[in-house]
Order: C-alpha cells, then sequence, then structure tokens
C-alpha cells in the first residue's frame, strides 16, 4: 500500500512509465519531472515494459520461499489443539514445543481469532448488538449482596473480626435490582430484601415509571429463567404494561451481558470501592454513585458518551 505521502501513486507511476515508455523522455528527465530517484523512474519504467499497468501496484514483500517456516505438521497441530482445547499462544507453544510467537503467528495465518472475542462455552465469535433505539430492549437482573454489621465488616475490621461481627450482628443479605436499557445504558437500579415474583413485578413498574419520566418507553425486558421471572406475577405485569417478556438461552448469562457488565462496574466503583463501617453508609453513597454513572462517566461501549447523553430528551443531562 502506498504513503499517503509518498510522490507516486500507482496513477502517478503510470504516468511516469507512459512518458519514459510510449513517449520517449530520458529517464533522468522524467526522475526530474516526477520528483523521485533515477532509479525509481527506471524501475517503475521497466514493470510497465513487462506487466503493463497491472505492474504499477505494489507487490508483496513476502518471499517467494521460507524454508525456515514452521512444518505444515506442526501448524496442524497447534490449529487442532486450539479447536480442541480453545487455548492461547503460550499454552500451545508448550504442547507443540514452539516458541508463543510462533504459535501466534500460526493462528493468525490461519485466521484464529483471540480467545477474548469467542464464547468460553461454544468457542464461537460473540455476537455481539445493541439496540436502534432507548426502550426497545431493557435488560433486568438481580445481584445479591452481603449487607455490612455496624462496624464494619472484614474490609475495615480484619477477616477473623468481621466474621466476627457479622455473626453476632447477622445482618443478611439485599438484593440489587438493576433494569439497564440496551442502547444508552441508562441504568435504573434499588436495594430490595427479596427476589421474589412479587417483589420482582413490583420493581418492574417503579422502573417503568423512572424510564417513562426520562422520556423512555419500555418495549421489551430480557431477563434470566430465575424462577420468579416464569411465574404468572411477571407475566401479567408485562402484559399490563404492555411490555413484552423475553428471556435468555438456559446456561448462558452472556445474553443478559450489559447489565452483568453494570453489576461487575457497580462492584468495582461502588460496593468494593472503599470501606464502609455500615450498611447505612454504603447505602448513602450509592444515589450519588449512581447519577455519577447516568449523566457523567464516559462509557466505554458506547463511544465514551454518558449514557444520558444517548437518550433523546433527557432533562438535566448536561448538568
Amino acid at each position: 500500500m502506498s504513503h499517503r505521502n509518498a510522490p507516486l501513486t500507482p496513477t502517478g507511476r503510470l504516468r511516469l512509465a507512459r512518458c519514459v515508455v510510449d513517449d520517449g523522455w530520458p529517464v533522468r528527465r522524467a526522475a526530474e519531472r516526477f520528483q523521485v530517484s533515477h532509479t525509481t523512474a527506471a524501475r517503475w519504467a521497466g514493470r510497465y515494459r513487462h506487466h503493463g499497468a497491472d505492474g504499477m501496484h505494489d507487490r508483496s514483500s513476502r518471499p517467494h520461499r521460507s524454508p525456515r517456516q514452521t512444518p505444515a505438521g506442526i501448524e496442524a497441530d497447534v490449529v487442532r489443539l486450539r479447536h480442541e482445547h480453545g487455548i492461547g499462544p503460550l499454552r500451545l507453544a508448550a504442547r507443540a514445543r514452539i516458541a508463543a510467537s510462533t504459535a501466534h503467528r500460526i493462528l493468525k495465518r490461519h485466521g484464529l481469532p483471540p480467545l477474548a472475542t469467542l464464547d468460553r462455552a461454544t468457542k464461537e465469535p460473540v455476537r455481539r448488538y445493541e439496540r436502534a433505539r432507548p426502550g426497545e430492549l431493557v435488560h433486568i437482573d438481580v445481584k445479591k449482596l452481603g449487607r455490612i454489621p455496624d462496624g464494619g465488616g472484614h474490609k475495615v475490621l480484619g477477616r477473623a473480626a468481621g466474621r466476627q461481627n457479622q455473626a453476632r450482628t447477622g445482618r443478611g443479605y439485599l438484593y440489587l435490582h438493576t433494569a439497564l436499557d440496551d442502547h444508552s445504558r441508562l441504568a435504573y437500579t434499588e436495594d430490595l430484601p427479596d427476589e421474589t415474583a412479587a417483589t420482582c413485578a413490583a420493581f418492574l413498574k417503579r422502573a417503568t415509571a423512572w424510564f417513562a419520566a426520562q422520556d423512555v418507553t419500555i418495549e421489551r425486558v430480557l431477563t434470566d429463567n430465575a424462577w420468579a421471572y416464569t411465574k404468572n406475577t411477571w407475566r401479567n405485569t408485562c402484559h399490563d404494561l404492555g411490555i413484552s417478556p423475553r428471556f435468555t438461552r438456559p446456561w448462558r448469562p452472556q445474553t443478559n451481558g450489559k447489565v452483568e457488565r453494570f453489576h461487575r462496574t457497580l462492584l468495582e466503583e461502588w460496593v468494593y470501592h472503599r470501606p464502609y463501617t455500615s450498611e447505612a453508609e454504603r447505602q448513602a453513597a450509592f444515589p450519588d454513585w449512581l447519577d455519577w454513572y447516568n449523566y457523567h462517566r464516559p462509557h466505554t461501549g458506547i463511544s465514551g458518551n454518558t449514557p444520558a447523553s444517548r437518550v433523546t430528551n433527557l432533562s438535566g443531562q448536561h448538568i
């Protein structure tokens, strides 16, 4: 491929070569006219004589022979091991007794993508999608967390003392219910005491009202196959709200990956961001974090935009 600042593109090379071959210009005169060296002008003129206009394009720099290339048998073993075990260059190199860089080149030569782009279960390329408009699909999931006892847990008191304090106070668990818009990544989360069908249905009603306040009308919701989402309570609530329920494939949490990823971000940036001395202290920090996530935090999955910026007419998004 020609460099963008190259003095001769394929079209320019053809003009130079025709000046020399067809019009009889001296090579040095053509080189001066097109501002290239004498040898460059002679090379393109020679290629034009032998190959015509097709010879003006760049040739591959790959050598005609590669006597030290990895034998075909070893390459076949590397490809077979990759398909059978789904392992990367380092482990392939150990099994095939070659350098890791060699294993990497073999994988690249055979068009095998990096493991990070493959589904772990099927070893097939991950199919990524994004709905065209806000509300077209909302992902819903629940994250179960242990409550922090008064005085702090193991992150404040140490593992032994934290375990004793937890056993003494017996604070139990909390359930974070989240509704996340597929297109914008706008999120609505509540801390609820359980994940029963009635609780999930009531959460959906409040989430629908919250999104409506943001000018987003929920059309479909996607959940896993948890017990609460398979009951008539959930289905009837969806019907009353005019929402179509959808379910992930069994044993495939990747289908609901956007809300799963949101929960991971939530854990990193709020739940475990700093030591808390009580559950009340942690909960008090949550509204500010969620506001930061929705309105101010650049989201790498949407080209560095904020979730709020992808929702049309959302008030207060530039505050």
